[in-house]
């Protein structure tokens, strides 16, 4: 396939189901406290980074965002490994996390720098910082925790700081 056939192909590769009350850009929105704009330029930058995986000569890493778009993919089994992967992308790709240790967060490192130039040169524009971050802040940020937010507030402390002191 022609990589132009193939970009063309996960572009217009359809994530929601039309049929379902409640869809796949609405759980991300519910499961990320995103707002539906963010969530759908989620989507479009997890199929961008989809086809850099399918043209690269090397591993890649993705954002933060990006993953969580690809892990929540994951979970929609039939969509992901027969609608997108066999039927779209044509290979499978499996998603491989880190193993852990310093060895391993500067593998990462290096495979999300190459990811960054990879981008850039191939969609000729570098990755909107807002779900592509700096390299620094994408691995320093990761500590997450699961928080059901109907029985419990989230208050970001970086907000709630930078109020204080102004």
């Amino acid at each position: 396939m022609v990589k132009e056939d193939l970009w063309n192909n996960i572009r217009q590769f359809e994530i929601d189901d039309p049929e379902s009350g409640f869809s796949f850009t609405d759980r991300l929105i519910r499961e990320n406290g995103w707002k539906r704009d963010y969530a759908i330029r989620a989507v479009y930058e997890y199929k961008k980074f989809m086809y850099l995986i399918c043209i690269a000569d090397h591993p890649l890493t993705p954002s933060d965002q990006v993953d969580q778009v690809w892990h929540l993919h994951l979970l929609y089994t039939e969509s992901y490994w027969i609608d997108f992967c066999q039927n779209t992308l044509l290979r499978n790709v499996h998603h491989g996390p880190t193993k852990g240790g310093n060895e391993e967060k500067q593998k990462f490192g290096n495979w999300y720098e190459k990811t960054m130039e990879l981008y850039a040169l191939v969609f000729g524009s570098v990755p909107p910082a807002d779900i592509w971050p700096p390299g620094k802040i994408r691995f320093a940020e990761i500590n997450f925790t699961r928080v059901n937010r109907h029985r419990n507030w989230v208050i970001p402390k970086l907000s709630l700081f930078k109020k204080w002191k102004s």
